[in-house]
């Protein structure tokens, strides 16, 4: 991965109005004629649009984004003769990554691109290191972009191209980006059949692609080029049909794991023994905040990437986000120089974590907090009830209990209550909240899951409050206030109780005695109790159980934060299709890692789920 300092592509513009890499010493394209050969070189030399005719997807790598010249040309040519109902997922790669007002200077000289250079500027990609995913909805397209080193980036995506478009700077000018680990990679991220398309002719690359299988050719070059080379694996893509899916749980795991699903054009059927939102998504309001960690860049990585998906989500979710922007006041004397470690950590974007001193803190406050803070300005306030109706949607839902499931000829049986069938699938997700240590009692390996009950309350009227977080915390609900909460381990009552109202309000009170005054004149509260389930390690639990047996859970008390990219990687996982996730911290999450593999508590009686 490249350093937050060191990447930039010290970009000028000649004279012609071209865009170049001071880096590297090169153009990025000629301002006569780089559509016209983007289109011959990649699309025409990766043979499509007919490669694609008849799938369900397809996915195209590129080994240097650039200004988002060949994308938006391949989005031009997918949306006039994508196949009816198919999906394409392109995963590219760019080290020195240009802004969007660069890239749209650039790409201005195309007015026949406008409508696919407008989606591409509208959800630009973040210069952070690491993956991140843009849905172009508007033509049923998905966008990871891979912001780091070439072999890096490659090592870590789980995707399999059917077409690659090697397109970064000359191998004499950028011989990273040429390397034989990098075509060896390129070879193993390939599906069967894949195409290969490059300006280049150098000889060591021709050389480094016919050592790893591929049948090399040159072909006649554009322009001033006088040849360019086309590849292809000499194997043949064989279609497989979707499966039919079941999703046990419709709270904010089970609606995040529908939605991937629907994005991907499959439709799933979601069994909820009460109501969505039943358990721990049930309350009025939710931070939508990361574990933050200064010492283990992993669990950094892995926050900071599903903050950034899951705050666009809501974004473009109707009546969604109740605020924007979250508080987080220290909890120990060692915090604040933790805080200036954390908002100094390359992972996040420009004024997404900012330190705060006490009389900045206050004014986020509305009254004196005796410290200062960290602003997260990438965080937010959402309304669970909101996000659960439109991920939900129009889904087929049962409202019935799963108590077991059994594989039975390699199909995965939905046992009910009176040992009824409910459903046989392909494939199954276990997304019940504590619910799911019932559900997974006895199967190998069993994951630890734990319960820690926790209490809410909240009032409605006039409560202006910014969402703030402490060890307790203060959310705006859009008619009120939510404050608490509990946290209790091993407890799985769900009952509210008036004495946890009582230690809700005293925390209030102790940090914030200006707001609890408010809370307390706003009338009668109303409370709630939810058993969230945690892990040993406070990491969740996303993947592959057994075949066919998927498992998303153990979210805690951030499932509002990641639930949505660990959905979209439980659900390529299913679908064969490429993670938003990185190999790395795919594995942090894993239901088979070290940490949660091993004898599980013993569960009580089954919880719902959701």
């Amino acid at each position: 991965m490249i350093s937050d300092d060191d990447a930039s592509p010290h970009l000028t513009w000649t004279e012609e109005g071209e865009p170049r890499s001071g880096r590297f010493g090169d153009v990025y394209f000629s301002r006569d004629d780089g559509l016209a050969e983007t289109r011959a070189v990649f699309l025409d030399g990766c043979g499509l649009p007919d490669a694609w005719a008849g799938r369900d997807c397809f996915t195209v790598a590129e080994l240097g984004f650039g200004t988002g010249l060949n994308i938006a040309a391949l989005l031009d040519l997918w949306r006039r003769t994508r196949p009816e109902g198919g999906r394409l997922h392109i995963f590219s790669i760019e080290g020195y990554p240009l802004t969007a007002n660069e890239a749209a200077r650039a790409l201005g000289a195309w007015p026949e691109l406008s409508e696919a250079t407008q989606a591409l500027i509208d959800n630009w990609p973040s210069a952070t290191p690491g993956f991140h995913r843009v849905d172009l909805p508007g033509f049923d397209a998905l966008l990871d972009l891979a912001v780091g080193d070439a072999a890096w980036a490659l090592e870590q995506w789980s995707g399999a191209a059917d077409a690659w478009f090697l397109d970064g700077f000359s191998p004499a000018l950028n011989p990273g980006m040429w390397s034989p680990q990098v075509m060896t990679l390129i070879a193993a991220r390939s599906a069967p059949g894949a195409r290969l398309a490059t300006f280049t002719v150098a000889g060591a690359v021709r050389r480094g692609l016919a050592e790893q299988g591929f049948v090399v050719e040159k072909r006649p070059g554009h322009g001033r080029k006088r040849e360019r080379l086309e590849a292809r694996l000499p194997s043949t893509f064989a279609p497989k049909p979707l499966p039919s899916i079941a999703v046990i749980g419709a709270g904010v795991a089970g609606a995040s794991v529908v939605r991937a699903l629907r994005d991907q054009g499959v439709r799933a059927v979601v069994f909820e023994a009460e109501r969505p939102g039943a358990g721990g998504s049930g309350f009025p309001a939710a931070l939508v905040t990361p574990r933050l960690d200064a010492g283990d860049a992993g669990i950094a990585a892995l926050h900071a990437q599903a903050l950034e998906r899951a705050v666009h989500l809501y974004a473009v979710t109707p009546d969604a986000v109740t605020g924007q922007g979250v508080l987080q006041l220290p909890q120990a004397p060692r915090d604040a120089a933790r805080f200036d470690k954390i908002a100094r950590q390359p992972i996040w974007a420009e004024g997404a974590m900012a330190v705060l001193d006490e009389d900045a803190a206050a004014t986020l406050a509305g009254e004196a907090t005796g410290q200062g803070g960290l602003s997260m300005q990438g965080a937010c306030a959402v309304r669970p009830a909101a996000v659960l109706s439109d991920w939900l949607g129009d889904s087929d839902m049962r409202s019935e209990r799963v108590t077991r499931l059994a594989r039975t000829g390699g199909r995965w049986r939905l046992i009910g209550e009176t040992d009824a069938m409910l459903a046989e699938v392909d494939a199954v997700v276990v997304a019940a909240g504590w619910g799911s240590a019932v559900l997974l009692e006895g199967h190998d390996p069993t994951p630890r899951l734990s319960p820690v009950r926790g209490q809410a309350d909240w009032v409605e009227g006039d409560v202006g409050v910014h969402p703030m977080a402490w060890g307790g915390y203060a959310v705006p609900t859009g008619q009120g206030a939510l404050y608490g909460a509990t946290h209790d381990r091993g407890d799985t009552d769900t009952a509210p109780r008036a004495e946890d109202s009582e230690r809700n309000l005293a925390t209030l009170r102790a940090r914030l005695p200006g707001l609890a005054t408010k809370i307390e004149a706003a009338g009668q509260a109303q409370s709630r109790a939810a058993v969230r389930a945690t892990t040993p390690d406070r990491l969740p639990l996303a993947g592959g159980l057994d075949d066919g047996l998927y498992l998303l859970g153990g979210l805690g008390s951030r499932g509002f934060c990641v639930a949505a990219v660990l959905a979209e990687h439980v659900a390529a996982l299913i679908l064969n299709r490429p993670s938003p996730l990185p190999r790395d911290l795919a594995a942090r999450v894993s239901p088979h890692r070290a940490a949660v593999v091993g004898n599980p508590l013993a569960p009580p009686s089954p919880a719902s789920a959701g």
